[in-house]
Order: structure tokens, then C-alpha cells, then sequence
């Protein structure tokens, strides 16, 4: 190590006074000895060490290395840590450092970005003196603003609406801007992806406190009007909205058609297939869940949307159409126990549709038929079972089938009414 720093010494004083003095101060022997033992110390995380050569090195030649810089706030916060009792004036060194890091070595943004939310770490009093700085350094920064300095920023806001500095709407509108940044970033950096979502989630903790469905909407919908061919503003207007479970109103299924629109996707168009059968608005959801299939290449999937249009249809009492929608998820999902699981549920939502009761209970045969089948798989093999033993209650009994063409357990039957479907008899008793 001696040696490494003589012969940089000596290569370093070689380059003339000139050059020494512009970066190394007026002694530059001096200079370069302290930023290497600063350096050494730092390295070897002996912060205590590295105090004393690192400040004489920052008040004596700040301009001769960013490391000064780099590596400053984490040798002062050591000292905060380790010298509770020296705490405001290690805070005030430490924002010093960044100051003059941004006078030698510039990178204004990020640096400003660093020093707010060190500010609001340490002195909590200083809420608004941190809020103007992290609000300068995002206006800075924008899409590159730092996921610290965002929640930084963000819990200065918090602090301020608790004050009654600012309103609560004030607070909702900077949040829109602050969320936009972190999605950006969960889309486009990677590398910090995951800092990026736990100050996103952190976040959206916090702001339940403050926001609700008719805030939104009220904050939301003026901008969502002049805004609502951004794709971006709408798919965060989207996020925010489902983020706060507001996804019961007109606006959000207006947020979620537009989404679509924009960004059509299987998923968006399933999603409002569900909305409007919430609506009652059966066709239109039929026509999202078959925009759902046509767009959807993967068999599995489109097989989950077919088994959701059979919903529809099962809940706008069309059971025919119900059962052959969801027989042909079974053509492309083979021996799927929640196709037969649906199709069992159809059948018993239609049985109320026969003429006469022992009709009504033949139409259960049939239902438990698909139960059955839905036993092989384990994912809905549980259920199958529950569902079996609940409505083989239904079945007539020995009299009624009996009385109805001297049927017997085991016989071959066709049940009618809308069914149409053979089967074999079994009693209740």
C-alpha cells in the first residue's frame, strides 16, 4: 500500500504546480496523503479513522476527488450513529457536503435528491426546508428522480397535510405525479425495479388514509377528460382506481373501456367482461369475453375466458348456451375439473326452468354427472365431492321414480325440458 501511494505521489507531483494547484489545493503533498488515507480507512470501514483525513481533504482540496463526496455522507452518518450527542452538527456538515458536491462536481437532480430525504431522516422539524429541496430535485430529475428521494418527497407531503400546510386534494394531485415516476421506473429500470415498488408500496399505505372513490373521481375525472388519449395517465388512473378497490363506479369502468382501447389486450377485455355482467349488461360482456378468446393465443387461457362468458350467459339464465360455451373449454382444456365444475353449476342453475318437480330433479342426475368427472382433478377435487353430496339430496326418490315410468336405479334416462341430456337414475333413499 506504501508503496502504491508514494509512486501516485510522486506521479501526481510530476504533472507541475499548475495542475496541483487546480486540483489538489495549494498542497498538494498534503492533499493526496489525506485522501489516501481517508480512502484506505473507508475502505476498511474504519469511519472513525477516516473522519479526521477525510475532512481535510473536503475543506483543503474539495475539487480533488468526487470520492470525497461518494463516500462523505456515509463517514458522517457513521458519526451521527456513533456521536448522538454531536447529531446537529454532523447533520449540518452533511448537507454541507452535498452543497459543495454540487458546486465542484454539478449533477444537481440527484445529488439535491440525496440531501432532502437525509434532511427529513434526520430532523423531522425541517419537513419544509426537505420538501423544497426534493421537490427541486424531482422537478430536476423527472423519470430519472431516485425512488428515495420520491418517498421522501411523498412523506414530507404527508407531514404537511397533517399540519394543514396543504390540503388533503393538493396531496392526491402531487401523488398522481409522484406515481407516475415510480411506474416509469417498474417498467423501465430493472436494475432498481425493487426500490422502485417498495416506495411504491410504502406509499400506497400511507394515501388510503387520505383517499377515497369520490376524491379520486372528483380530483380524476376533469383531467381524465383532456387526458384520456395518454396512455400512460389512463393505465396510472386505472392502477390508482383498482389500487383503492373503486372499481364498483361508472368512472372506473369508463377508465377501464378507455384502457382497453388503448392497450387491448385478453386481460382488459375479460376484466370488463366482469364489469358488465356486474352491470346486468349481459351481451356487452358477452362481446368483451369473445374479444377475450379472439385476441388470446395460449389454449389454457382462452379456455378461462370461455369458462367466464358461460357465466354470463349462466347468469342471464341463457343456460343453453351456457353449457355449450363451456363444453368447449373442455375441447380445449381436456379433463379440467372447473369446466365440469361449471357445467355441474349450470345445470343446477337451470333446474328451476322444468315444468314439473320430478323434472326439475332428474336435472341434478346430470349435474352431479360433471361433479363426478371433476374428482380426477386434485385442484377441484374437494369441492367436486361437496358438490356431489349436496345435491344428491335433490335426487327423487325410489316412490317418485316409481310413479314416473317405473324407473329403477341404474336405468338408462333422458332428461328433457332444456337438458336434452342422458343420464342414469339414482334415488335420494
Amino acid at each position: 500500500m506504501i508503496k502504491n501511494f508514494v509512486f501516485i505521489l510522486i506521479l501526481t507531483l510530476s504533472y507541475g504546480d499548475s495542475f496541483s494547484q487546480s486540483k489538489y489545493g495549494v498542497d498538494s503533498v498534503k492533499c493526496i496523503t489525506n485522501l489516501s488515507l481517508f480512502r484506505e480507512y473507508y475502505k476498511q470501514k474504519n469511519y472513525m479513522e477516516a473522519l479526521s483525513p477525510w475532512r481535510w481533504t473536503f475543506q483543503n482540496c474539495p475539487k480533488a476527488s468526487g470520492n470525497i463526496y461518494k463516500n462523505g455522507p456515509i463517514i458522517i452518518k457513521s458519526m451521527i450513529k456513533e456521536r448522538p450527542e454531536q447529531k446537529k452538527e454532523y447533520v449540518d456538515t452533511l448537507m454541507l457536503i452535498y452543497d459543495q458536491r454540487i458546486e465542484y462536481f454539478g449533477n444537481e437532480g440527484y445529488v439535491l435528491g440525496r440531501k432532502g430525504a437525509d434532511l427529513l431522516r434526520y430532523d423531522k422539524s425541517k419537513f419544509l426546508d426537505a420538501n423544497e429541496i426534493l421537490a427541486r430535485s424531482i422537478a430536476l430529475q423527472k423519470n430519472s428522480s431516485d425512488a428515495g428521494a420520491v418517498l421522501a418527497y411523498f412523506n414530507t407531503l404527508d407531514i404537511m397535510v397533517k399540519n394543514e400546510i396543504i390540503s388533503e386534494d393538493s396531496l392526491l394531485n402531487r401523488y398522481s405525479a409522484l406515481m407516475s415516476i415510480i411506474d416509469y421506473n417498474l417498467k423501465k429500470n430493472d436494475k432498481k425495479s425493487k426500490f422502485y415498488q417498495k416506495t411504491s408500496d410504502v406509499i400506497d399505505k400511507k394515501i388510503v388514509s387520505y383517499i377515497d372513490c369520490g376524491k379520486i373521481e372528483n380530483i380524476f375525472q376533469p383531467k381524465f377528460t383532456i387526458n384520456n388519449n395518454d396512455t400512460d395517465f389512463v393505465n396510472r388512473l386505472y392502477n390508482i382506481l383498482s389500487k383503492q378497490n373503486c372499481t364498483d363506479t361508472e368512472f372506473h369502468f369508463q377508465v377501464s373501456k378507455r384502457l382497453h382501447e388503448l392497450l387491448p389486450s385478453s386481460s382488459s377485455a375479460s376484466k370488463l367482461g366482469k364489469i358488465c355482467i356486474k352491470r346486468k349488461e349481459f351481451n356487452q360482456a358477452i362481446e368483451y369475453f369473445d374479444m377475450a378468446i379472439e385476441i388470446e393465443e395460449d389454449s389454457d387461457k382462452r379456455a378461462k375466458y370461455l369458462l367466464e362468458k358461460a357465466d354470463a350467459y349462466r347468469i342471464s339464465k341463457n343456460y343453453s348456451s351456457a353449457i355449450l360455451t363451456a363444453k368447449q373449454a373442455t375441447d380445449l382444456k381436456k379433463n379440467w375439473g372447473e369446466a365440469f365444475i361449471t357445467i355441474g353449476n349450470i345445470y343446477v342453475a337451470g333446474a328451476g326452468n322444468c315444468s314439473s318437480d320430478f323434472e326439475k330433479s332428474t336435472v341434478y342426475w346430470v349435474a352431479v354427472d360433471y361433479f363426478t368427472k371433476a374428482l380426477s382433478d386434485e385442484l377441484t377435487n374437494e369441492r367436486a365431492r361437496k358438490s356431489i353430496n349436496t345435491y344428491s339430496k335433490y335426487f327423487p326418490t325410489k316412490e317418485e321414480c316409481f310413479f314416473n315410468g317405473s324407473l329403477q336405479s341404474g336405468d338408462s334416462y333422458t332428461v328433457e325440458c332444456w337438458v336434452n341430456k342422458g343420464t342414469t337414475v339414482r334415488t335420494s333413499d
